[in-house]
């Protein structure tokens, strides 16, 4: 079933809005002084470089999750959609973790909840859409070298 132009801007929009409010967790939750004053590991790259990468990552997710919902069957969207947002909230929760609450283990376990919720979210979008999957590939590799250097911090501090 193909769903209509109206449906199909509304869904983007949505998905848009929760990506963008996702995305407040790590606005609202500025690096700060804490940060800047801890040890990083090699390759960590420069802070503005934070920003410009989580804008596109997110932007990139709601384009994937649109693409998801108006190819699904309307009777399976949730059982392909879920794991996608609940990674949305594990990644909402990494930044009060770390940077707000400074809990780096904790945050660090809260990665390992993401990465496997990203790669189920992978798995069953690659079944509807492998545009959508292709993605969200950047997303992932990001979040890996985001478990590097959450790792290194927490053992280097």
């Amino acid at each position: 079933m193909t769903v209509s132009a109206r449906q199909s801007l509304t869904f983007f929009l949505g998905w848009l809005l929760l990506v963008a409010l996702v995305s407040l967790s790590g606005v609202a939750t500025p690096p700060g002084e804490w940060y800047a004053g801890l040890t990083k590991p090699p390759f960590t790259p420069p802070n503005l470089l934070f920003p410009v990468a989580w804008t596109l990552l997110y932007l990139l997710m709601a384009v994937a999750a649109w693409r998801v919902t108006c190819l699904a069957p309307p009777g399976g969207r949730v059982h392909f959609l879920w794991p996608f947002v609940a990674q949305l909230a594990a990644n909402g929760l990494w930044s009060l973790l770390f940077f707000g609450l400074h809990w780096m283990l904790v945050a660090l376990l809260d990665l390992g909840v993401l990465l496997g919720l990203l790669v189920l979210t992978l798995r069953r979008f690659h079944r509807v859409s492998v545009t959508a999957f292709w993605l969200l590939v950047p997303y992932l590799l990001w979040v890996v070298f985001a478990s590097y250097l959450n790792a290194a911090i927490w053992w280097l501090n």
